[in-house]
């Protein structure tokens, strides 16, 4: 299982230096193709929308094809780059990024796939953790990659320079199938019918489901907003900043997000996880203010708080698997992939159809959802420890 997992890294590293680079090139696309604030914000939420559109097709796809989805996945997101960085007009960019979020999709949730499947015991939580360092490693060294090469460079050529190691996803094919056990097997009927036939009813929607949902959501909605206009157009337009001092802005963003991953996770499992999450939705509340409204010095500050409250993006499903019996985890989930990418289309998207110069109105609108989430949150957690008998986190004797 070791050469397994280490082949599912290799290969989610490869693919997510393009999703470091992509925000990084934003003014310079714009400026290059011509393309008015609402085709910018079309084209850099194409790819969540893409991802939105695709989980739940590709997790029912994985059911029988899981092998499929590890050649395609690499595959259709080289052709993604190939498409964007083919300098043709609007139409073709939007293309390009469709394809890359379908891509993308496919190697994740397929990898996630596998390891979930072949992968058990306390080597499971290792193999995660293993596999989402990787992609946020992948990610960050995309950008540091592209802000190091030359400003004459065009946007388009080096694009295509940083998304080079995709090249290492597809030579790690052949070895990744070989390791992948059963050749022949499939996994039984897909999820839809397998709950059917179990019994078991529905579970019910619970506030803290509800509430799991809407911090996914805003957590994505503010996120995609900040890396993917925010932070690149206001860095360019307003601050002067060529693509170099536009990566050293999401670099922040990226280091601070993976130096606070193992605290935020160790703090979750001792304070819980949803007092946490409240921390994480009222930081990065804050964060969208600085970046939105604030100086070059204060977005800087802004980026930091970005980070750490980045490091918290997957604490909304601790709670939403604490609210969900074992057979109906797998269907929420994907509800939940649906909805978060949802949030990832929806921020840039937003952000042009009212331009870069009104965008900040955003800024303190998300600020507004994560707090008033992150009350929401607060009370129900505290009555929730009430009517159980807790304070403190230990149980009252009667």
């Amino acid at each position: 299982m070791t050469s397994l997992i280490a082949l599912l890294s290799v290969t989610i590293f490869s693919s997510t230096f393009s999703l470091g680079a992509f925000p990084a090139i934003l003014p310079e696309l714009a400026r290059g193709g011509g393309l008015l604030d609402w085709q910018l914000g079309i084209v850099a939420g194409a790819f969540g929308f893409a991802r939105m559109l695709a989980d739940i097709p590709i997790g029912l796809f994985l059911t029988h094809h899981l092998r499929r989805a590890v050649v395609l996945g690499p595959c259709v997101m080289a052709a993604g780059v190939l498409v964007l960085t083919s300098g043709g007009p609007f139409p073709v960019l939007v293309l390009g990024r469709l394809l890359m979020g379908v891509g993308h999709a496919l190697g994740m949730v397929g990898g996630l796939t596998a390891i979930l499947r072949y992968t058990t015991g306390l080597s499971l939580a290792s193999a995660l953790n293993a596999y989402e360092f990787s992609a946020m490693i992948g990610m960050l060294s995309g950008t540091a990659l592209i802000g190091a090469l030359p400003t004459s460079l065009d946007w388009n050529l080096a694009f295509l320079a940083t998304c080079a190691p995709l090249s290492i996803g597809l030579v790690t094919i052949p070895a990744l199938l070989r390791a992948l056990p059963g050749r022949g097997e499939t996994w039984g009927k897909p999820l839809f019918t397998r709950q059917a036939t179990t019994g078991t009813a529905a579970p019910g929607v619970t506030l803290a489901v509800v509430l799991a949902f809407a911090a996914g959501g805003a957590v994505a909605v503010t996120y995609s907003t900040v890396e993917q206009f925010s932070i690149p157009l206001r860095g360019s337009r307003e601050f002067g900043l060529e693509r170099a001092g536009v990566s050293r802005l999401l670099m922040i963003t990226q280091v601070f997000d993976i130096a606070a991953l193992l605290p935020v996770g160790i703090l979750a499992d001792r304070r819980g996880v949803a007092r946490v999450l409240v921390a994480v939705l009222f930081v990065m509340a804050t964060a969208s203010v600085l970046v939105g409204f604030g100086t070059l010095p204060v977005v800087v500050a802004g980026c930091v708080l970005f980070g750490f409250s980045m490091a918290g993006w997957m604490l909304p499903l601790g709670v939403l698997r604490r609210e969900t019996p074992p057979e109906h985890i797998a269907w929420r989930t994907g509800l939940y992939r649906v909805c978060v990418d949802g949030g990832i289309f929806a921020g840039p998207f937003l952000a042009g159809l009212l331009g870069a110069r009104h965008a900040p109105i955003l800024a303190a609108v998300w600020a507004m959802a994560l707090a008033v989430t992150g009350v929401l949150f607060l009370v129900r957690e505290r009555r929730r420890e009430a009517a159980v008998g807790y304070h403190g986190g230990i149980r009252r004797r009667p």
